[in-house]
Order: C-alpha cells, then sequence, then structure tokens
C-alpha cells in the first residue's frame, strides 16, 4: 500500500513538473496563429456548415460576405502574417515543441512554415522537431514531400497532391485533372506511410481528397499537359 502511494505521489509531482515547464504565454500566442491558420481554411472548405462559417469569420475578423468573395486574398493574408510571428518565435526559442508549449500547440509552427515558401529554410528545423519527440513525425513526412515537390523531385509519402488544366481528348477543352505527386518507389510507399504514423494508405488519402491514385512519373505528367497522354 505504501508503495503505490508513493508511486502515485512521484507521478502526481512528475506530472506538475511537466506542467510548470510549459510556457503559457507562448503556449497561448501559438494558439491563436494555430487556430488562424487551420481557420481561414476551415471557412473555405466545402463541407464546413454554415454556422461554423459565422463562428469562424467573427475568429478571423472579417465579414462572411468578404471572406467568400476574397478567398486567396483572405489566406494570403493570414499566411503572411503568420509565418513573420512564428519566424520571430523562431529566433528567440528555437522550436516549440510538445515540452515547451503542449499539444496541439506544438504543430503550430509547422503548419504556419508548410503553408509559406520558407520550407527549405525551415526543413531542417522541424526535421529535428521530429527526431526528439517534439512534433509528430506525419508532420516531418508531409514537409518533406511537400519540399521535394517544390524542388520537381519524386515525394517518398505521397501526401503531395496537385491540380493542373490538361485539354480533353473528347471535347478539345481545358479541364482540371488532379493527382497524386509521383512517389519514389511507389511500390513499398504504403508500408513507409505505415512506419511514419499515417492511418491511411495512400489510395484512401487521395480518395480522401476527391482523386484516384495512379502512379505516374513526372515524365507521365508532362505528356498529359501536353495532351499526348490520355487519361480518363
Amino acid at each position: 500500500m505504501k508503495t503505490l502511494l508513493f508511486l502515485t505521489t512521484w507521478l502526481l509531482a512528475l506530472n506538475c513538473f511537466a506542467q510548470s515547464q510549459i510556457n503559457v504565454k507562448l503556449k497561448a500566442r501559438l494558439d491563436t496563429i494555430l487556430q488562424r491558420d487551420q481557420g481561414v481554411r476551415e471557412f473555405f472548405d466545402t463541407e464546413t456548415k454554415d454556422q461554423r462559417k459565422d463562428t469562424l469569420a467573427q475568429m478571423l475578423g472579417y465579414p462572411r460576405d468578404s471572406l467568400q468573395k476574397n478567398q486567396w486574398r483572405f489566406i494570403n493574408k493570414v499566411d503572411v502574417a503568420n509565418i513573420e510571428k512564428v519566424e520571430s518565435i523562431i529566433a528567440q526559442y528555437g522550436y516549440p515543441g510538445k515540452t515547451m508549449v503542449g499539444e496541439p500547440e506544438n504543430t503550430a509552427v509547422f503548419y504556419v512554415i508548410q503553408h509559406s515558401n520558407k520550407i527549405a529554410k525551415y526543413y531542417l528545423l522541424i526535421e529535428e522537431a521530429g527526431k526528439k519527440g517534439e512534433l509528430p513525425f506525419t508532420c516531418v513526412a508531409l514537409m518533406l514531400d511537400r519540399k521535394l515537390m517544390n524542388e520537381h523531385k519524386e515525394q517518398i509519402y505521397g501526401t503531395q497532391i496537385m491540380s493542373i488544366m490538361i485539354p480533353d481528348a473528347k471535347t478539345g477543352k481545358k479541364r482540371m485533372f488532379g493527382f497524386v505527386v509521383p512517389i519514389k518507389d511507389a511500390a513499398n510507399v504504403n508500408q513507409r506511410r505505415k512506419e511514419a504514423g499515417f492511418d491511411l494508405t495512400v489510395e484512401q488519402n487521395a480518395k480522401r481528397l476527391d482523386t484516384v491514385y495512379k502512379p505516374y512519373t513526372y515524365e507521365q505528367i508532362d505528356e498529359i499537359k501536353s495532351g499526348k497522354l490520355a487519361v480518363d
């Protein structure tokens, strides 16, 4: 009984110590940043209900009608403001991970960088945070794939999807074509996804994003763009 009481007291003490290490002010700052980053994107999600859109518009501080008419302008406005704040935080604290700010605020800096043009600059910082357990490794995988896509290289985990305008073989008019960005060693991508912590296969993830997965190469994508290779 005494042993059990000691262990319980020890665990409570550890928990209190862990909580005391949290930077409460920084956690609150990152919470606001994260809400704006995700909120502006949720607003434009076709599945977001009207009542929720009203709440998001109020949180973002813009009239709902104005948001709906200027989607990309407002997304860009939020992203530009957020990356400026995040770079200042990184300069002062390094990567603010789980130990420093808890969860989910430890993902705030990741999301802001992922939605910026600063991925190449900060990828190693994200990778280090993932290796230390300060950030879910799925975040590292997402950023690595986007970094490789930006460099016109094959991605590793199949997380990135693109849409391009292509000529329709039947009508001759342009239409939108969505595809999973080419994957290195595509035959084993689902095993890598599982090891990284993803719950969905590449096929399931593509379907979630209204895309049918096919293992294209960049050469095939170029042929599809030019109309040399027809797609359904």
